[in-house]
C-alpha cells in the first residue's frame, strides 16, 4: 500500500546558475571559477610541452599529436553543452565519451609528468629518458593504457554492499531494500547498461528499490530515443526516488515525465509509506532554493514508523539526526570517481562515502551505480546497497 503526503509549497523551483551564484558572492567565487577554468588549460599546456619534448618524431607529427589532444579537450565543451542534443545519437555518444574522458586522462598525464620531472631532478632517472625517446614514450603510453584499462574494468564491476539494520520492533516483518544512486543514464550509460542493472536488482527480490537522485545524466533525449522507460517497467518491485542536481540540468519537468512513464514514484518534497511500516521521505534537490526544510517534511508524517530519508546531496547531516531519521541514503559525491579526487571529496563532506552514524541515525553515502563522464573508477567503486531491516 502506498500513501502520500502532499507538498505544501506551490512555488516554482529555482535552478542555481553559476553566473547568478557568482554575482551574489563575488569576488571569492570569481577566483574559484577562474581556477577551475585555468587549471585544466594549464595542465593541457604542461602536458603539451612535455609531449613535444618526449616524442621521437618530426615536428609535423608532434604538432599533429598535440593538435589531437587539444581537439579532444575542446570536445568536453561540446559534451556538456546543448549542441550535443542536435548531433546524431551515435556521434553524440562518441563526443560525450571522448570529451568527458579527457579531464581524467589529463589529470593522470599531469601526475605522471610531474613524477617524471621529480625523478629527473633527484637524479633517479636520466633526463634523456624523457627527451625524444621511444623508451620514455612507451613507458608513458603503457602506464596510461594500464591505468585506464583497469579503471574501465573496475567501473563495470558492480559491488554488492550488504547492510543490516534493526527497526527496534517497529516493523511487522523483515524488509529487504535495494538502494542505488547516480545512475546517470544518457549518452554513455545506455539501455543495455540499464538492462544489466535491472537484472541485478531483480535477482535480489527486494520489497522496494530506493534511488537517491541523478537517474538522468544531462539530457532526456537518449532515454526517450532508447525507450529506457521499458527497462524500468521490468523491475519486480516498487521504485521510489528523489531528484538530483542532474535532473535540473536536463530539465526537471522532462525528468518528472520520464519518471511517470517508467513507473517510478517520485518523492519531491513528499512522503510515502510502504505497507504502513516504513516511511520514505524524499527531499527535492538543494538546487531548488524553495524546497521544504527537513523539519517541515518530517511534520507531514506521524513519526511512529521507521523513517528512511532520500536526499541526493549529503550536506548538513545533523538535520537528519535532529529530526529523528532512522536512515539517510544519499549519493552525489561519486567518492570522486578517481583517486586522488576522492581525497578532495573526503575533505568537503562530513561523510563522502560509505556508512556513517550520528547518534541513533544511520547514514549511507553511495559512490553510485553509474557514473558521470568517462567510464573509469580508480580507487573507488560502482555499487548497489542491499539493506535488510530486521
Amino acid at each position: 500500500m502506498l500513501t502520500f503526503a502532499p507538498r505544501k509549497d506551490n512555488e516554482q523551483p529555482i535552478v542555481i546558475l553559476l553566473s547568478d551564484h557568482l554575482n551574489k558572492e563575488a569576488p571569492m567565487n570569481y577566483l574559484i571559477f577562474a581556477l577551475f577554468m585555468l587549471l585544466p588549460i594549464a595542465g593541457l599546456c604542461y602536458c603539451g610541452w612535455h609531449l613535444w619534448q618526449l616524442l621521437p618524431l618530426s615536428a609535423p607529427w608532434r604538432v599533429a599529436v598535440i593538435a589531437c589532444m587539444v581537439f579532444a579537450f575542446a570536445l568536453l565543451f561540446v559534451a556538456v553543452g546543448k549542441t550535443l542534443d542536435r548531433l546524431p545519437m551515435w556521434l553524440a555518444a562518441c563526443v560525450y565519451e571522448v570529451g568527458c574522458s579527457v579531464p581524467m586522462i589529463l589529470l593522470y598525464l599531469v601526475m605522471l609528468f610531474l613524477l617524471a620531472d621529480l625523478l629527473v631532478v633527484v637524479h633517479v632517472v636520466p633526463r634523456q629518458l624523457f627527451h625524444h625517446s621511444w623508451t620514455g614514450t612507451l613507458i608513458v603510453l603503457a602506464t596510461m593504457v594500464s591505468v585506464f584499462t583497469y579503471g574501465n574494468l573496475n567501473y563495470h564491476r558492480k559491488v554488492r554492499v550488504p547492510m543490516s539494520l534493526s527497526s527496534e520492533g517497529r516493523l511487522t516483518r523483515p524488509y529487504k531494500l535495494v538502494m542505488v544512486s547516480d545512475l546517470h543514464l544518457g549518452y554513455h550509460n545506455c539501455r543495455s547498461e540499464l538492462a544489466r542493472w535491472v537484472d541485478l536488482i531483480n535477482d535480489e527480490h527486494p520489497d522496494a528499490l530506493l534511488v537517491a537522485g541523478d537517474i538522468v545524466d544531462r539530457s532526456i533525449r537518449p532515454l526517450e530515443e532508447e525507450r529506457m522507460a521499458e527497462e524500468w517497467q521490468r523491475l519486480e518491485c516498487p521504485v521510489y526516488a528523489c531528484l538530483g542536481n542532474h535532473e535540473y540540468y536536463s530539465g526537471e519537468n522532462d525528468s518528472e515525465n520520464f519518471y511517470h512513464k517508467a513507473g517510478i514514484t517520485l518523492l519531491r518534497d513528499r512522503v510515502a509509506t510502504l505497507d504502513g511500516s516504513i516511511r520514505i521521505v524524499g527531499r527535492d534537490d538543494r538546487t531548488n532554493l524553495h524546497r521544504l526544510s527537513l523539519h517541515q517534511l518530517m511534520g507531514l508524517s506521524d513519526g511512529k514508523t521507521y523513517t528512511i530519508l532520500l536526499d541526493h546531496q549529503p550536506y548538513h547531516l545533523e538535520q537528519a539526526e535532529r529530526e529523528g531519521v532512522d536512515l539517510q541514503f544519499s549519493g552525489h559525491t561519486h567518492h570522486g570517481q578517481i583517486w586522488p579526487i576522492s581525497w578532495i571529496t573526503d575533505l568537503v563532506y562530513e561523510c563522502s562515502f560509505g556508512p556513517h552514524q550520528r547518534g541513533r541515525t544511520h547514514y549511507y553515502v553511495s559512490s553510485g551505480l553509474g557514473i558521470w563522464g568517462g567510464k573509469f573508477r580508480v580507487g573507488t567503486r560502482s555499487e548497489y546497497v542491499v539493506v535488510t531491516l530486521n
